[in-house]
């Protein structure tokens, strides 16, 4: 497969040892962790071994990835499996997939205070969702679905949101059939968005009032009761934007969808256009323009911090699922689900897992693409040949 000209990567190995330097005091551990990862990654710094083509002889290096969920080059393969094992969950009914978001006050204490504030927005919007539809003025059932996380905007500044796919329907309160919604809708925005705004800064009052906040820089001044309570009182009245798609035509095109949001990072590696002179020039969707295609070039210390904003709290959970999608219950809930539906699972679906295939044949299984057919006579296939050990010395633009 033809690898993408500029990478994050690129970025990180002529820039990234300057930056650290600089800002060698504001960096945190996680930071440091994801840099030097992305730049190890499918290097020799890693590993891997050597492989030959069975049919021409030719022999190219195959490097391990870092296996980060925050770089571009890792996400692919666990993209595919992730959406394999979702397959088995979808259900005959059209899926909507509803957006919440924060506003800009409340994304600049995210910012400070990531794994509490992203949680609260987790807890807040599934709660939302799960009143709203299980209120007999609006659908009357149980309903499940599954979020997702995304902290960045398309120019890479942060921006907290929700995406929630949710199957068009649920379980009724006495389990005994399913209620679905009505044709190309399914709860009213205006009513989540008052819910979530609510739910959201009470959850958000209680995470103060025990001390789990904590306030810097511009904003230190909040760690004052008073201060605190007057900056939020304006968001208590404006509108908090939460808005539905229109729905997708069925479960095939779910997955397709899914692909697109579940693993995704900040920047993937093809939007990149330009590394040079100390400048990154990227592709990006300026929504507030029609969805116009635009350049935006910004200077490497800049485009550095910006992807920085984004790294995740280690063990944090970026995928969650609700109601008759959550983990406890949901092979029971699913079967009851099918049922009500009158779906009928053939016995493949319902095999057992073999032992773990080698990864290029999930790969090529997954995604149709193949990592072991030979790129220069394209008849045979790569074969591993030799082993090759992770380099005893770090490349110069490794951390130390």
């Amino acid at each position: 497969m033809e690898r993408p000209k500029l990478e994050v990567a690129d970025v990180f190995r002529r820039y990234g040892s300057a930056y650290r330097q600089q800002h060698a005091g504001s960096l945190s551990r996680g930071q440091r962790r994801v840099m030097s990862a992305i730049q190890l990654c499918r290097t020799a710094a890693l590993g891997g071994h050597l492989e030959e083509c069975d049919s021409c002889g030719h022999q190219r290096p195959a490097f391990n990835s870092c296996r980060n969920r925050h770089c571009p080059k890792c996400q692919s393969l666990a993209r595919a499996q992730w959406l394999e094992d979702r397959q088995a969950e979808l259900l005959p009914v059209p899926y909507f997939h509803v957006v919440f978001t924060v506003p800009e006050e409340i994304a600049a204490i995210a910012y400070q205070n990531k794994e509490v504030m992203y949680g609260i927005l987790f807890r807040a919007t599934a709660e939302t969702l799960r009143t709203i539809a299980a209120d007999p003025k609006h659908l009357g059932a149980e309903i499940g679905f599954l979020a997702v996380l995304h902290t960045w905007g398309q120019n890479l500044l942060h921006h907290p949101h929700l995406h929630c796919v949710v199957p068009g329907g649920g379980i009724s309160p006495d389990r005994n059939r399913w209620i679905a919604c009505r044709p190309g809708f399914f709860l009213p925005v205006r009513v989540l968005s008052r819910l979530f705004r609510r739910l959201f800064l009470e959850h958000l009052q209680t995470a103060f009032d025990t001390g789990k906040l904590q306030f810097f820089s511009s904003l230190e001044r909040l760690r004052d009761p008073k201060a605190f309570a007057a900056y939020l009182s304006p968001l208590r009245q404006t509108e908090w934007v939460v808005y539905a798609k229109p729905p997708f035509g069925g479960p095939e095109q779910v997955l397709n969808y899914l692909g697109r949001y579940t693993h995704r990072v900040a920047i993937s590696n093809n939007r990149l256009l330009n590394i040079d002179h100390g400048r990154v020039a990227f592709r990006w969707k300026d929504y507030r323009d029609h969805d116009q295609q635009k350049t935006m070039t910004l200077e490497t210390d800049e485009f550095i911090r910006r992807f920085l904003l984004h790294v995740l709290p280690d063990g944090f959970q970026r995928i969650r699922h609700y109601g008759f999608l959550g983990h406890r219950y949901r092979q029971a809930k699913l079967a009851l689900c099918r049922q009500l539906l009158g779906v009928v699972l053939t016995l493949t679906g319902l095999a057992p897992r073999q032992d773990k295939p080698d990864y290029r044949d999930l790969y090529e299984k997954l995604t149709g693409k193949s990592l072991r057919e030979c790129p220069v006579c394209h008849r045979g296939q790569m074969v591993a040949i030799a082993v090759l050990s992770a380099s005893d010395r770090a490349p110069p633009f490794a951390t130390p």
